[in-house]
């Protein structure tokens, strides 16, 4: 049987995981369309201020997530027109937007720092929740956990068997090809920015009423890089995206467990170890090809190589003007 500290470390791990995985699914979709929003950092920040403040003053917790979801998507539409329509570069609209969205947050939300508030309830799953290890680990949640199961589930679906998700593959590798073939190129771009700025946005609200209850200054700042992060290492794909969410999870969890047995380690290393270990999965991802050919049987390569593979879509970040 496994140990109730085992079972409880899983269950933070999955419920803290929960906004990272709307925010990587939410870049996902965004990129296989062709457009790089980097403005996630600051999108996440501003989404969570608004999240809380909105539900703060409403009592409505759907309210404040309808907030940020808007608030996410509409920074996201600033990237895709600065980008299609403004023939601006996408790369420097997000880091400008990543700064005014820090920055905004800040001096919006001062009336609602550090007060008490609102927080989603827990709600297990009657019957799922009783499933030993399982039960407790993944449906003795509540409703952002769960939303984050069906957002990967429906990604996962609508990528891989829908005809809609093939015009969103081929938008974002071959938007020539595409647009030949009857598909608007830009106005999907456009459609799939704003959802995914929408998903990125739930993230925000998910921090500040779900995982990390209330508003602070930075409240939730590096959390927008460590999702771009994750979509790079889960290779656009939801189902690796999601894993490499639960495995930041795990890294800072695992912190939070070496703090108390190494009281002589600063508590900065235990803080920042998993951003570092994150971005050395990254590298070993990215360069895959080279260290999987140096050091790994050549069996097993292939199934290897297939799992790390992480080409992004040919057209990501390249304008597509209409003729």
């Amino acid at each position: 049987m496994p140990s109730p500290l085992l079972i409880a470390t899983l269950q933070s791990v999955v419920a803290a995981s929960s906004p990272l995985v709307f925010a990587a699914l939410g870049e996902t979709l965004t990129e296989r369309s062709g457009v790089v929003n980097l403005s996630l950092d600051g999108t996440i920040l501003l989404s969570a201020m608004t999240g809380f403040a909105v539900t703060y003053v409403t009592s409505s917790l759907l309210l404040g997530f309808m907030a940020a979801a808007l608030v996410g998507a509409l920074v996201a539409l600033i990237v895709a027109a600065g980008s299609i329509a403004l023939k601006q570069d996408q790369v420097a609209i997000g880091f400008v937007l990543t700064l005014l969205c820090a920055d905004l947050s800040s001096f919006v939300g001062r009336p609602f720092v550090r007060i008490p508030g609102p927080s989603v309830p827990h709600l297990p799953l009657a019957g799922l929740a009783d499933i030993p290890f399982i039960g407790p680990v993944f449906f003795q949640q509540n409703l952002v956990v769960y939303a984050s199961y069906l957002a990967v589930l429906l990604a996962w679906l609508w990528l891989s068997f829908t005809q809609p998700g093939l015009r969103l593959r081929s938008v974002g590798e071959r938007p020539e090809a595409a647009f030949a073939r009857g598909i608007p190129v830009n106005r999907l771009r456009y459609t799939y920015s704003a959802l995914g700025g929408a998903l990125v946005g739930l993230a925000g609200a998910a921090y500040s009423l779900s995982v990390k209850l209330g508003w602070s200054h930075r409240h939730t700042a590096g959390m927008g890089w460590i999702a771009l992060a994750i979509v790079i290492f889960g290779s656009w794909n939801p189902i690796k995206v999601v894993l490499g969410a639960y495995l930041f999870g795990a890294l800072q969890s695992l912190g939070s467990i070496l703090q108390p047995v190494y009281p002589g380690v600063p508590t900065q290393v235990f803080q920042a170890a998993p951003f570092a270990l994150m971005v050395l999965a990254l590298v070993l991802v990215g360069s895959g090809s080279a260290w999987v050919e140096r050091y790994v049987p050549a069996r097993l390569q292939p199934a290897l190589l297939a799992l790390l593979g992480n080409a992004p879509p040919a057209g990501l970040g390249k304008r597509f003007e209409q003729a």
